[in-house]
């Protein structure tokens, strides 16, 4: 009798777990669909292998998902509550919630770039919040019809596998079946181990693209962003990011308004002493939230007089000439030069404008800085200073009422300062130049290029990307390390800064 009872659990459970499989499978099917919206929002490879190793992927890593989550899942409850009504039921309502949760992450991911996560829901919050506050009733009408029809559909393959899961075993088809993903599985990791040696592109960029998959890493977030070197390994990441569109000179055309406004005075200087500072406090000048600029003085004076990064190769030619914005409009900005201001180049010589609305002061020596008698006055140092950071804490101070009663960033940077002075002179760039205007900042994380290293500011929070592709995380205003993982959102969303090329057609469109 007793052993009667136990065949009849042991068939009972060993029935349950094949449903469970089959079960499995046809959710494996229906993730599919869902999984293959993700490589919409990604370019797609140019190769061979690198579409062998999506397909791979996309086939073994979202089986991998499926049967991860029967195994957690259902297979626990199948051992624990042997009941074919409550394990089949419940098996739908979970696989359900799972596959909304799917699709609302592969909303996120084309929406933002990234998947939710710990690192991500802020942003995914304030995304969520957008919709609801666009059109709440086709929010919750969208949502409601999605998990009832995905309930239903659930449903329906629990039934029928179960009412179908003796033919379905005589077809002897199981182990094909898993033979094919497993080798999927394993095929898409050797092709991925291989092409993360040698840094191919087309294969290293989709580390982070299916959710639960390889981390985001330094080097994923290069790939992504073109800036590892398509056609050949790059022995170093100067040689990446010398490649880059993005590290190209970039003209801009301006458009401007009449303005009639007092003049703000920018001075730079080579260096702050203590006792500069304290004179500058003394005259009432407030001191910038902690300020970046490149340590090297020439790179310095291109993101300041161009507003824009640029590969080392370029600045010495860059410098040659005038920007182009001081050339649509020399009648708005003043350059003023003290002679023994040895590292600006001969042209800036030429823009000397007295009555300008905007004035550009290169003084050598701090004490022959004059408060002006009206307007809105900033001094800089030129470069910034650092035993390891290319892109260092430089000091700045400000006399502007208007800027006093702006929350200022956490960070500013050199970059911050050209888009500043073209919108009080009434002008506007296009492209948009990378940096904030000091009055009307953008709410995204800044970025900064400087000899091969990728900065990214983020409230006080400062990400430094290296030549070697390792990472660190820093405290912006104290300089201190900071315990943190790599934050691919916060670098992701700071890449929305970049302007559009029109040769970038590899760049996500997120």
């Amino acid at each position: 009798m007793v052993l009667e009872h136990n065949l009849s659990l042991v068939n009972k459970v060993n029935r349950l777990l094949n449903w469970g499989h089959w079960f499995t499978f046809f959710n494996i099917l229906l993730a599919l669909l869902v999984t293959a919206s993700y490589w919409l929002a990604e370019p797609l490879p140019q190769s061979l292998l690198g579409w062998s190793y999506l397909l791979s992927n996309w086939l073994g890593h979202t089986a991998f998902l499926c049967f991860l989550f029967f195994i957690l899942t259902v297979f626990p409850i199948s051992l624990l509550f042997p009941s074919q009504k409550h394990v089949r039921g419940l098996g739908a309502a979970l696989a359900t919630l799972a596959l909304v949760v799917l699709i609302f992450d592969a909303y996120v991911y084309r929406s933002l770039g990234y998947h939710i996560g710990n690192t991500s829901w802020q942003q995914t919050i304030e995304l969520m919040q957008s919709q609801i506050v666009t059109n709440l009733r086709n929010f919750v009408l969208i949502v409601s019809v999605t998990a009832a029809g995905i309930l239903a559909i659930q449903l329906t393959l629990s039934n029928f596998c179960w009412k179908k899961v003796g033919r379905l075993q005589a077809t002897r088809s199981g182990r094909p079946i898993w033979i094919f993903f497993v080798g999927s599985f394993t095929l898409s990791h050797l092709i991925h181990i291989w092409g993360d040696a040698q840094l191919n592109l087309d294969i290293v960029r989709q580390d982070n693209v299916l959710p639960l998959t390889y981390p985001a890493t330094a080097k994923s977030f290069l790939a992504r962003y073109r800036l590892l070197d398509r056609q050949e390994r790059a022995s170093s990441q100067q040689q990446q990011l010398d490649a880059l569109d993005y590290l190209k000179p970039v003209s801009t055309q301006l458009q401007c308004q009449p303005v009639q406004t007092e003049p703000l005075t920018l001075v730079i200087t080579p260096r702050l002493s203590q006792q500069d500072k304290q004179w500058l406090d003394q005259q009432g000048l407030r001191r910038l939230a902690p300020h970046f600029a490149p340590t090297e003085p020439q790179e310095a004076l291109v993101h300041l007089l161009f507003g824009q990064f640029a590969a080392p190769e370029y600045i010495p030619t860059l410098l040659e000439t005038p920007p182009s914005w001081l050339l649509q409009q020399p009648e708005r900005f003043g350059i003023e030069l003290d002679e023994n201001f040895s590292v600006v180049p001969a042209w800036m010589q030429n823009f000397s404008q007295p009555d300008a609305a905007v004035q550009l002061q290169f003084l050598r020596q701090p004490a022959d800085i004059q408060l002006p008698a009206a307007g809105p006055l900033l001094v800089v140092e030129l470069t910034g200073s650092h035993s390891q950071w290319k892109l260092a804490p430089a000091s700045g101070w400000y006399l502007w009422p208007e800027l006093r009663q702006q929350q200022q960033a956490a960070a500013g940077l050199h970059l911050d300062l050209l888009p500043t002075l073209l919108a009080y002179a009434g002008c506007q760039s296009q492209p948009l130049l990378t940096g904030d205007n000091l009055l009307a900042p953008r709410n995204l994380p800044k970025l900064a290029i400087s000899q091969h290293e990728v900065y990214s500011f983020y409230k006080d929070k400062l990400v430094i990307i290296r030549e070697d592709h390792s990472f660190g995380v820093w405290s912006a205003a104290t300089g201190l390390p900071l315990n943190e993982r790599f934050d691919m959102p916060m670098l992701v969303d700071a890449m929305q800064r970049l302007p559009i090329r029109n040769n970038d057609t590899t760049s996500p469109d997120h």
